[in-house]
């Protein structure tokens, strides 16, 4: 069994980014923003409801606070108020799922702090410390990051993750999206890339070589163009080949 992800609810007052309804038929777990790199209360509120509604799962997805960069830059947090910071989000978070009938089960950092936390010890820990502190809700992260080092030892649940739509180099990393390539947007590349990860286990790197990896669950960028018909296909393509689909956490 595996998982579909997807980040939702990233938009802020009256903008809106990406489909959220329609990937909310498609995916199994949703990636919630929590308001420091989009997201404010009343989307927050408005997904988790719509999450509930369909049975997927809520997932608080935390950022550095960077809501004019989209948490998309690198900042050199101090790590007990990163730390801090990310008990914030996903408290908020609950506050919303709970009204809307369901709660936070898991929690993913969001752009350059998901990056950061493949190498960046202290971050990686910081973030570990701030969902340890809210409880024992599982991690989702790049498989052999730090983050998920960090996880495991406090003895939390570290859940690998690979994704669909982005390209990553011979080390099993993101390719940067600053760089040509780094993000697929044909449902060809696409749907090669998930096909290859639920039967083989493996991705093909930018460089060509083959990478070997073990993954829970696959993220399905909502914010990549034709994202919505991406997903759908995916989800099609997964069902017809036998892979059965399903949430990672469990209730």
């Amino acid at each position: 069994m595996i998982d579909l992800n997807s980040d939702l609810g990233e938009g802020f007052g009256i903008w809106r980014l990406g489909d959220d309804e329609a990937l909310l038929d498609v995916v199994t777990s949703a990636n919630v923003a929590c308001g420091f790199h989009a997201g404010d209360p009343s989307t927050m509120r408005r997904v988790c409801a719509r999450a509930a509604e369909r049975g997927v799962a809520v997932g608080a997805q935390v950022s550095y606070r960077d809501l004019a960069g989209f948490g998309r830059r690198f900042i050199d947090a101090d790590p007990t108020e990163l730390a801090d910071e990310v008990l914030y989000q996903i408290g908020a978070l609950e506050a919303c799922a709970r009204a809307a009938g369901t709660r936070v089960s898991y929690v993913k950092p969001h752009g350059a702090l998901y990056n950061a936390t493949v190498h960046h010890d202290a971050q990686a820990e910081a973030v570990v410390n701030g969902v340890k502190a809210f409880g024992d809700l599982p991690v989702l992260g790049l498989p052999g990051s730090r983050l998920l080092h960090h996880t495991a030892r406090v003895g939390l649940r570290a859940v690998r993750e690979a994704f669909a739509d982005r390209a990553y180099t011979p080390e099993g990393t993101l390719v940067p999206r600053s760089r040509p390539g780094a993000v697929l947007t044909s449902s060809d590349a696409v749907l090669n890339q998930v096909l290859r990860l639920a039967r083989r286990g493996e991705l093909v790197a930018i460089s060509g070589e083959t990478i070997a990896v073990e993954v829970d669950s696959i993220c399905l960028h909502g914010d990549t163009p034709g994202a919505v018909e991406h997903a759908r296909s995916v989800r099609k393509a997964l069902t017809a080949a036998g892979v059965r689909l399903g949430r990672f956490v469990v209730d």
